[in-house]
């Protein structure tokens, strides 16, 4: 039954998890208002080279959910399940913070480097999820379903691609589908990094994620939690008005005279403490 751990407890937990064929991956922007992401994964397109590391490769699609919510300051919260759907049943999550090493910077030719990762056309970054909880439970209401094969239809479009791109298209270059498709989340949340610098260079516009009333306000989501809130105007107003409210009010002009005359009273009773300069007025 239900298991929790700090880090992933045995060698066999890991390859079990190392032999699926799909996986799960959730997150979720920092504001209420925003929309939580679930998405599949499929291939051998990842890694678990310790027990508190996850890898995978991030590849490129329509949607950038994951790396939006990933790079949103405070943020980075990420959930990996994965579960059997032959042998004994089984399910296992790793809860963790997540980091977007997007393709073409060091970090990224660093992490492919030290675990041998092949790099295919439309590899948008590889994520690491630095794991600090571990939940196996039991997954017996999940249904037994046979594995037939991987699909290749998304490698095979971005080979068409970069090989288009190769032979001189400049317009089937990563960088401007990433500016029209992968620079903002649905939400209005800024996305991939390179795609965001691609679209002031090619004066390239996001495309529209969401429609009808939800749909983010210039590209962000109403109530978001960045930047100067509604909520934190209304607490300075609320704030002054009471500040207003004490100073006016004659019960506090009057503890208020009360307390200063006191003071007054003690520092005239040690006079030698004070300079001779130093003359006081009775308070009428």
């Amino acid at each position: 039954m239900g298991a929790y751990y700090e880090t992933i407890p045995k060698q066999s937990l890991i390859d079990w998890m190392l032999a699926q064929k799909v996986f799960w991956i959730a997150t979720a922007p920092l504001s209420g208002n925003g929309h939580v992401n679930v998405s599949p994964k499929g291939g051998q397109y990842f890694g678990i080279p310790d027990d508190k590391t996850f890898w995978f490769l991030d590849l490129t699609g329509s949607g950038n959910e994951t790396i939006s919510h990933l790079i949103e300051p405070g943020n980075g919260r990420v959930t990996i399940l994965f579960n059997a759907f032959e042998g004994p049943p089984r399910i296992v999550r790793l809860w963790g913070k997540g980091r977007v090493l997007e393709n073409g910077t060091p970090d990224f030719d660093s992490i492919v480097q030290k675990e041998n990762i092949e790099v295919i056309p439309g590899t948008r970054s590889v994520i690491v999820v630095d794991i600090h909880q571990v939940g196996t439970s039991c997954g017996y209401s999940v249904p037994i379903f046979d594995f037939k094969e991987f699909r290749t239809t998304l490698n095979d479009f971005f080979k068409r691609k970069e090989e288009k791109f190769l032979e001189g298209n400049e317009k089937e270059s990563m960088d401007r589908y990433w500016a029209l498709k992968n620079a903002r989340s649905m939400d209005g949340l800024p996305g991939m990094p390179r795609g965001l610098k691609a679209g002031r260079v090619y004066a390239i516009e996001p495309i529209k994620k969401m429609v009808g009333p939800l749909a983010p306000k210039n590209g962000v989501i109403s109530g978001a939690r960045s930047g100067f809130l509604l909520e934190h105007f209304v607490i300075i107003v609320l704030t002054l008005l009471l500040a207003i409210a004490l100073a006016t009010h004659p019960a506090f002009q009057h503890h208020a005279q009360a307390r200063i005359r006191d003071a007054v009273l003690q520092i005239k009773a040690v006079p030698s403490a004070l300079p001779s300069s130093v003359r006081f007025r009775e308070l009428k």
